[in-house]
């Protein structure tokens, strides 16, 4: 309550998901409904065995139909988990159509404008971290 309190603003924020692959389903499956003020309210593919299909409880709306359902909903957020190649271009798109902040989940790191908060999360980096870590300082069993 206390965390809700201070990053939640009073009308809530709309989020979507641009890219609904494993790793998008995954995160959609995960984040719906966990936050009350934080509204995945769409996600976005190119493949036509998604769109118009309703992915743990969020609809999936066509590509190219972006600009249009984010002005129509509201959306502020975007979380990207698309393929590398396709991360810039889709960044550029998403903060020209009005997306204020960007959950980068792509291991190809951004470039956004001032204005735009842009939090990037690698996970493949964050497990060579810890493998790193790990390797590094041998931990000792817990009954030594």
């Amino acid at each position: 309550e206390t965390i809700g309190r201070i990053i939640d603003s009073d009308e809530g924020m709309n989020v979507a998901i641009i890219g609904i692959g494993n790793l998008g389903r995954a995160v959609t499956g995960y984040f719906k409904g966990k936050r009350s003020k934080l509204n995945l309210v769409a996600s976005f593919d190119n493949d036509p065995q998604k769109i118009n299909k309703v992915i743990s409880g969020v609809k999936c709306y066509p590509y190219n139909d972006l600009e249009r359902i984010m002005d129509e909903l509201k959306i502020q957020i975007a979380i990207l988990t698309v393929p590398a190649d396709y991360a810039r271009e889709i960044a550029e798109e998403s903060v020209r159509f009005g997306i204020k902040g960007i959950l980068n989940f792509t291991t190809i790191p951004l470039n956004v404008p001032s204005g735009v908060f842009l939090e990037e999360y690698d996970m493949i980096t964050s497990i060579e971290k810890v493998a790193y870590f790990v390797k590094e300082n041998k931990l000792k069993p817990l009954d030594e």
